[in-house]
């Protein structure tokens, strides 16, 4: 099987190094799990800046009217474009990051409307220019569908760190452009689709906000890339997008959670046993021994919890 040309760099390892980190900072006080309302709005911050990057114009407070049912006056193309984009990532869930099908679905869906092959694979030899020059031939139409096979079961078969993976299937989908438009949309579409299932922040995380402050270098990255005959330049600048993006989140916001939200999220850290109460404020090092009480009986007599035993000696267990 044919993987994608690139290498796994020092700097490439020190920045997964550094995310990894970043995750669990971000899990360790629940930003993993965010709030409606900041999802709400790192949804609309994605989609903005996505279509920004395409030439769209409309600011992040007319998306916000648009998912709002507010009627917004804008080129009409612009507003075709963020209601498809809306569509796309409401339904997130229903695409399989390693299925043709579903990047196909996807597309059609993002570009109803924009373009006549909207969902299908190009027909037509394209070139990217800069400016006036051609400054990349894309793979000709008759080569798509294999090109595409290989890039699909490197998404379900490479051994890597979906962080890498979904940087080289970001990069290669730019250089094959299967598509006769929406390529850059999908590509980083479909990065954060891969995340997605490497860690759950990322269904919600904004990279493509600092891709917009760093539009100039989003593409000087993916230009050294096609001249070197290897994506490690792109996954440099990808992973870097994708750090700053989560120390991002971790300094602007800080998560308070409620009585019902940490038995919640305790769950999964207890599992099926029994467990103290100071298992719980192990889990939960900024809360104290009277509070820990006071969460634990609360849960007790709304029936999430059964107890067994009493004072310093009791242990509970999700029922």
């Amino acid at each position: 099987m044919n993987y994608p040309p690139y290498e796994i760099t020092s700097k490439i390892l020190q920045l997964v190094a550094a995310i990894s980190q970043r995750i669990g900072n971000i899990n360790a006080v629940h930003l993993n799990k965010p709030t409606p309302e900041l999802r709400r709005k790192s949804r609309i911050r994605t989609i903005q800046s996505s279509l920004e990057i395409e030439g769209n114009t409309l600011s992040t407070d007319q998306v916000t009217a648009i998912l709002q049912n507010q009627r917004v006056i804008a080129p009409q193309k612009d507003l075709l474009e963020v209601q498809n984009a809306i569509l796309v990532y409401d339904r997130m869930m229903e695409f399989r990051p390693h299925l043709l099908l579903s990047l196909r679905k996807a597309h059609g869906m993002m570009m109803n409307g924009l373009v006549e092959d909207a969902g299908r694979l190009r027909r037509r030899s394209v070139g990217i220019a800069t400016g006036t020059k051609v400054t990349h031939l894309a793979p000709p139409p008759e080569r798509l569908p294999a090109l595409m096979k290989e890039l699909m079961d490197y998404v379900k078969k490479a051994d890597e760190l979906p962080l890498i993976k979904s940087c080289v299937f970001h990069y290669e989908l730019e250089f094959i452009h299967p598509f006769s438009d929406g390529n850059g949309r999908m590509g980083r579409l479909w990065q954060t689709l891969i995340l997605k299932e490497y860690a759950e922040v990322f269904g919600f995380l904004p990279v493509e906000s600092i891709i917009k402050e760093r539009q100039k270098a989003y593409y000087d990255a993916l230009s050294m890339s096609d001249k070197t005959g290897k994506s490690n330049p792109f996954i440099e600048f990808m992973l870097s997008v994708i750090l700053e993006a989560l120390e991002d989140l971790l300094s602007t916001q800080q998560r308070v959670l409620g009585v019902s939200e940490r038995i919640s999220f305790f769950k999964n850290a207890a599992g099926k046993g029994w467990f103290s109460r100071f298992a719980y404020l192990r889990y939960y090092k900024d809360i104290g021994t009277a509070t820990a009480s006071r969460d634990l009986k609360d849960a007790v007599d709304k029936g999430v919890l059964e107890r067994n035993g009493e004072r310093n000696r009791a242990v509970y267990r999700y029922k």
